[in-house]
């Protein structure tokens, strides 16, 4: 905590520098989150990756998700580390979003939670066809509960959903 306590005072560039630099490796687990969370990353994801001296895979998800609950459980079973995004809380934004989207090579509309109650409420499936790319990208950085979960984001591997097969072939 005395470290975490001398880093509110450093700026996030000097944190960084030092972290690269000293390739410091005490800095983990419950501490990197605390000082994610001193610092209110926009990203923290990127944040811990930098504070971990590794990339760290993202996993981004909805808790009371019974699928992102699996997902979860499978990743600790694996032994897999990854920096959880609660996607609610802290929704995707729209460049995010493009980005994922580009790197993925999924039709943009496996990005929706397609079996949401507020998809259909807002009766997507009848609007999305007539929707472009950036309106449907737009609409999905407005709301976490009309995007697929979990997903996962690690380099220029992005999986949405729960997969089991999927997920033994990409992240092992």
């Amino acid at each position: 905590d005395g470290l975490v306590g001398n880093l509110r005072l450093w700026t996030v560039q000097e944190l960084v520098s030092s972290v690269l630099l000293c390739n410091h490796k005490s800095i983990q687990g419950e501490t990197v989150r605390k000082v994610c969370e001193n610092f209110q990353c926009l990203d923290m994801g990127i944040f811990v990756h930098i504070l971990s001296g590794r990339l760290l895979m993202l996993f981004i998800c909805y808790p009371k998700c019974s699928t992102c609950q699996k997902a979860k459980k499978w990743l600790e079973g694996h032994h897999i580390d990854y920096s959880e995004r609660h996607i609610v809380e802290d929704n995707p934004t729209y460049e995010e979003l493009k980005d994922w989207f580009g790197k993925s090579g999924l039709p943009l509309k496996r990005f929706f939670n397609t079996s949401g109650m507020l998809y259909k409420e807002m009766k997507l499936k009848d609007k999305l066809p007539d929707m472009s790319e950036e309106e449907q990208l737009n609409l999905l950085s407005t709301n976490g509960m009309l995007v697929k979960r979990p997903i996962i984001v690690e380099g220029d591997t992005v999986l949405t959903g729960f997969k089991e097969a999927e997920w033994e072939e990409k992240l092992r």
